[in-house]
């Protein structure tokens, strides 16, 4: 009875604890918070001093870089993992009381969170002893292809190969799912961070010029690309002389970004064409049939369905808003727990 009770009372989330954003779902309301997953803190006292959590997400985002020396902006998360342990879980309970404020008689949530497919044991454990410290009752992990190919509505229980190519902040997760379960995944840490980080090196070698990582990001989004174009776009660029050590502008255009951007995304077609070699036939032929889907934030980046189309020969599609795909797959399998369909859950 009292279990009944306090399964009443609680509201189960789910969450897509991302390297560049968190998303969190909540059942029967849908996406009730994305943020980006960043936090700043007050140092106090010197380096061993006291330190307090001033902000997180959108807020502490603001201060990437621009922060003095007592408040540092941090990204608990790197490549898909945890990177601080201390910070992430309290980042989380801070997310968590965002969107779930304690009510007299409400139970502590159950919560599932998505695991890149290549985290090791210990990483896994990180993140559930994270939720738990941040007040979970119970924690299931879900691998990310599972959720990304589940959230893009791809009919993962059915006998047919679905394909799913995950494109986040710290990693691209590449599945090839079939009867409710994952049948090759592999995950390689290249994501919307290293777009960034190539586009500043490639300014500092070519331009002699540092930008910061927010600059980087508005070059991405608003020039870059992952194909040749017919149209070159240009974007007026601010940033340090490193000769001079003087603030200068300089023009910059789509074509440049594309040769900033070639290595990466050469990674992310090799992870896509092993996934292909590694697919059983019969799957092969599914995928062939009905092409791959491509979901997260790096989904975004303009013409990158074409530069798989061009080096695959097969049909890719862009999922129906991908930067949520993940957090809706997780959200769906959070209603699957309670039906005791556990078998797309991952086992740590």
């Amino acid at each position: 009875m009292f279990g009944l009770l306090s399964g009443y009372f609680a509201n189960d989330i789910a969450i897509d604890l991302g390297t560049a954003n968190t998303l969190i779902y909540m059942q029967g309301k849908g996406i009730v918070l994305d943020e980006p997953s960043v936090v700043a803190i007050q140092q106090e006292g010197g380096p061993s001093g006291k330190k307090t959590i001033l902000s997180v997400g959108a807020e502490a985002k603001k201060m990437l870089g621009r922060t003095p020396g007592n408040i540092n902006a941090v990204r608990p998360m790197k490549d898909g993992v945890i990177a601080d342990f201390t910070i992430t879980e309290q980042m989380l309970k801070l997310f968590i009381k965002k969107v779930n404020p304690s009510r007299m008689f409400s139970s502590p949530p159950r919560i599932v969170i998505c695991v890149p497919c290549g985290s090791t044991q210990v990483e896994r454990r990180a993140i559930r002893e994270s939720a738990l410290g941040a007040g979970a009752r119970k924690v299931e992990l879900i691998e990310e292809p599972m959720a990304a190919a589940i959230g893009a509505g791809l009919p993962v229980e059915e006998a047919t190969g679905s394909m799913v190519v995950d494109i986040g902040g710290g990693t691209t997760e590449v599945g090839v799912i079939s009867l409710g379960g994952i049948v090759y995944a592999s995950s390689v840490r290249v994501g919307g961070d290293k777009f960034d980080e190539s586009i500043i090196n490639y300014i500092r070698r070519n331009y002699g010029m540092l930008i910061g990582e927010t600059t980087a990001e508005e070059i991405k989004k608003r020039i870059g690309s992952a194909f040749p174009g017919a149209e070159v776009r240009e974007m007026e660029v601010k940033g340090r002389n490193l000769a001079e050590g003087i603030p200068r502008s300089f023009t910059i255009s789509s074509n440049e970004i594309l040769e900033a951007l070639t290595d990466p995304l050469n990674q992310i077609v090799s992870a896509v064409k092993q996934a292909l070699e590694q697919t059983p036939p019969e799957l092969g032929a599914d995928i062939a049939e009905k092409g791959m889907v491509l979901t997260g934030g790096g989904a975004l980046l303009r013409d990158l369905d074409r530069l798989l189309m061009e080096e695959t020969g097969l049909p890719v599609i862009v999922a129906e808003d991908p930067l949520t795909c993940v957090v809706r797959g997780t959200g769906k399998a959070l209603e699957k727990l309670d039906k005791g369909n556990i078998g797309i859950f991952a086992n740590d």
